[in-house]
Parts: structure tokens; C-alpha cells; sequence
């Protein structure tokens, strides 16, 4: 009886440790976002695409918009920050700069062989909260397509793929502190 009332207690003490633990280190999400105390919401300007005043980058129309979206809905599905149109907490803007499609190998023929689609993003991050984590910074990164296929063949699973890529390094940048 009197080892059943240590080891309830035992338990109870560990888990009020562990509770205090997270309290004083801020909010913490099971996804790794490390969300300043205080921090209730989160805005994303609109990504503006200059990828066309870069040589060799084209201008794929919704390219912006698609972006946009999916940054957002990588910050709203891992955290439970809110998203506001103005005076967000943390603010996230910038703009897409390069849209570029490059030979990667070629045959014997001295045709290209693979194709790469890169898409470069330059990202402002503001925290209202903290503002030693603000940055500017470029990310980027890519999908390999053979040859044979074109743009338009695969065109909604590498933005897909790159989207994916790029929003979780931001998430990460900002939030994870990766």
C-alpha cells in the first residue's frame, strides 16, 4: 500500500517537472516550432514574382499565388498560430527571383538527357516579438525531369515537391531554428 501512494506521487512530481520544464522554455509544438511566448499570430505577404528579370529564369502565371498559399498552410498546419492579413505577429515576405530550367546530363548524341527545374525564393522574416530573429535569406531547390517530358508534363508535382521543400526549410529557419 505505502509503495503504490510513493509511486503515485513519484509519477505526479515527474509529470509536474516535465510540465515546468516545457512552461519555461516557451511554446512548444510536437512539430518542432519553437513559438515565442506571446506569439498569437502569423502573416504572409504576397510573393511577388520577379523570376523574369533574372536571365535565363522564365514567368510561370500563379506561380506567386501557389506559393503564397502553400507557405501559409505549412504555418497553419504545424503550428496553432492564427493567420492575420496585417499586424501579424510574425510576418513572412519576399519574392520568387528565379524560375530556371537547365540541362543536367546529355546522351552520346550530345542531347540533354535530364532536365532540372529550380525555383529560387528570397525570403524577409520578421518576429514583432523578437526581432534578433529576423533575416533575409535565398532558398532554393530543384526537380530532375527527363528529356523527354516538358514542363507542362510535370509541372504540378515538382512545384509540389519544390513548394514542399522550400516552405519546411523556412518553417525551419524560423521557427525550428535549424
Amino acid at each position: 500500500m505505502m509503495a503504490q501512494k510513493i509511486k503515485k506521487h513519484s509519477s505526479f512530481l515527474t509529470l509536474l517537472i516535465s510540465l515546468l520544464t516545457l512552461q519555461a522554455c516557451g511554446i512548444y509544438s510536437f512539430t518542432g516550432a519553437s513559438i515565442p511566448a506571446g506569439t498569437e499570430t502569423f502573416q504572409v505577404n504576397f510573393f511577388e514574382n520577379n523570376a523574369g528579370n533574372r536571365p535565363g529564369s522564365i514567368v510561370e502565371p500563379g506561380l506567386d499565388q501557389d506559393f503564397t498559399l502553400a507557405l501559409q498552410d505549412i504555418l497553419i498546419n504545424q503550428t496553432n498560430l492564427n493567420l492575420a492579413s496585417s499586424n501579424g505577429d510574425l510576418v513572412f515576405e519576399g519574392e520568387i527571383v528565379e524560375y530556371a530550367i537547365t540541362p543536367m546530363s546529355a546522351t552520346a548524341q550530345n542531347t540533354a538527357a535530364q532536365n532540372r527545374l529550380t525555383i529560387t525564393i528570397n525570403v524577409r522574416y520578421f518576429n514583432v516579438k523578437n526581432e534578433e530573429d529576423n533575416y533575409e535569406k535565398r532558398f532554393s531547390f530543384f526537380y530532375d525531369f527527363p528529356a523527354e517530358q516538358q514542363l507542362y508534363d510535370i509541372k504540378d508535382i515538382a512545384h509540389n515537391d519544390i513548394f514542399d521543400r522550400i516552405t519546411q526549410d523556412i518553417f525551419n529557419a524560423s521557427l525550428a531554428k535549424w
